[in-house]
């Protein structure tokens, strides 16, 4: 009986969190990357406008039609970089558990249609060589594909809780500077809060250049095909 209600709880988050990526989806492209249509959007849930942003930020992961970035930064305009964080960090493991349960239960053809299989084929090849280590990195490093791979770490034999750790640690330091930087500017603040873009797009873009090399050397064969 327990497994069963867990199961169904389980369904019900993904169902809410399919349905918030829908609604993103249907409000239009321009939604997806403007953070104050974002913000507005938030706000206008009122009292449950946390709810509402941990939904979405869970939706993102299992469907991915928002950068988690984005929110992040939406986050600590709303809610404060502190609370903010905590809000993305919850969302985002929350995303993290149903897409890494949804493979163990439906099996690796349902993943095959989302994932490209070279993609499962490489990640199991470095969970083999690395194991936690290289589903930290995919978390820690921007770029690599993150909500692919919770998915395919769902057909391997890792452990759930300490995928969903892994996935924390590995996640908070983009959060926290995302919501930080999103924080300052809803203080008035625009000098700090470009300083912070300013680092986090050099950041991003040093770890592209050298993004393949880090797959490489996790998996010991060829880049993942991240375009």
């Amino acid at each position: 009986m327990t497994s069963r209600l867990s199961a169904a709880a389980v369904l019900a988050l993904w169902l809410l969190a399919l349905l918030a990526g829908v609604l993103a989806v249907w409000l239009g492209p321009a939604w997806l990357t403007d953070p104050e249509a974002v913000r507005a959007f938030f706000l206008a849930f009122g009292p449950l406008a946390a709810v509402a942003f941990v939904v979405v930020q869970a939706a993102q992961v299992v469907v991915a039609p928002l950068p988690g970035q984005l929110l992040g930064f939406v986050a600590g305009y709303l809610f404060g970089a502190v609370t903010g964080t905590a809000l993305s960090l919850l969302g985002a493991t929350i995303g993290t558990y149903v897409a890494v349960w949804l493979p163990r239960r439906y099996g690796r053809p349902a993943v095959e249609r989302l994932v490209d299989p070279t993609t499962i084929d490489q990640f199991d090849a470095a969970v083999e060589r690395r194991g936690l280590l290289a589903l930290f990195l995919v978390f820690l490093v921007p770029g690599l594909p993150d909500d692919a791979i919770c998915l395919a770490a769902g057909l391997t034999r890792l452990d759930v809780r300490r995928v969903l750790l892994v996935s924390l640690v590995g996640r908070l330091p983009g959060y926290a500077l995302v919501a930080l930087a999103g924080d300052r500017l809803a203080g008035g603040h625009e000098t700090d809060t470009i300083a912070l873009l300013v680092v986090i797009v050099g950041v991003s873009l040093a770890v592209y250049v050298w993004r393949d090399a880090v797959v490489r050397w996790l998996a010991g064969a060829d880049a993942l095909d991240l375009d």
